[in-house]
This record gives structure tokens, sequence and C-alpha cells, in this order.
């Protein structure tokens, strides 16, 4: 069995189900679902228009319009859009943040290793320094009676 070609769609439904297939398919595409999450699927639309599948699958004009939205517009809703360019912006935000992140560790690494070689020139001049002030520093006697200045 074949199924319809394009020079002859025609809905195989009543008027009445018809209409609620265009409207659910209208709220679909708009972003207003009031039965389903509003993913553009041909589940979503028989649910949102609250037929059968097969009785969606006989209204071949309104899933042609359907196909020819999706090809024409993508399966990605506004709100899905939306979010969409939310999450690339907060991971373009995030890689800039990752790349401050890096670039400061470096600096924070290179003034440990900084600080680290003072601390050790320093501790080396305190020794060279008590050493040294031992062997040139003499004591300081009291002047007797006799001695002078």
């Amino acid at each position: 069995m074949t199924g319809p070609t394009d020079g002859d769609l025609q809905d195989q439904v009543s008027p009445k189900t018809a209409a609620a297939l265009r409207t659910a398919m209208t709220r679909l595409f708009e972003g207003r679902p009031l039965r389903t999450d509003g993913r553009l699927t041909k589940e979503n639309l028989y649910k949102e228009a609250q037929v059968s599948r097969a009785t969606m699958n006989r209204a071949h004009a309104i899933l042609a319009e359907w196909d020819a939205h999706i090809a024409a517009h993508g399966k990605v809703t506004r709100s899905e859009a939306k979010r969409d360019a939310a999450i690339a912006e907060l991971k373009k935000r995030l890689a800039k943040k990752t790349q401050d992140c890096t670039l400061l560790e470096r600096k924070l690494k290179a003034a440990h290793t900084a600080i680290a070689a003072l601390y050790h020139d320093n501790e080396a001049l305190r020794q060279q320094f008590n050493s040294d002030a031992s062997k040139n520093v003499a004591p300081i006697r009291p002047l007797g009676p006799n001695r002078r200045r």
C-alpha cells in the first residue's frame, strides 16, 4: 500500500479533528503547548490535539504542512532556541573565565617560585651574617682604673 502523492493530499478526518490538529500545530509552533512538553514531534501533535495517532496519520494535508514547517524551521521551538542561545553565551563566558583563571594560576606559580628563591637567599644571608659576626666582633671589656680609652 502506498501513501498519497503530493497532488492528492486530502485530510481523511472530520473538519472538527482537522481544526483540532491545526490548532495544536499552531500552539506547538508558537511555543504555547497545553498538554505536552512543547517539543516539535508528531507524538506531541496528536497528544496536543487530543486525537489518536491513527487519526492524525489520516490528516495527510496537515502532516504535509507539519513536515514543510519542520523542514523550513527545524525542530527547535522558540524557547529551545532561547535556551540554546543562553547556553552558548554561558559557555563563552565560562571559557573566558577559565582562560582568566589559567593566567592567574600561572602568575601565582611564578610568584611562588620568586618568593621561595628570595626566602632561600634570605636564609643564606642570615647564616652568613651570623657566622661572620662571631668572627669579627670583639667582646667589650669594661675599662679598669689603669686602662684608657
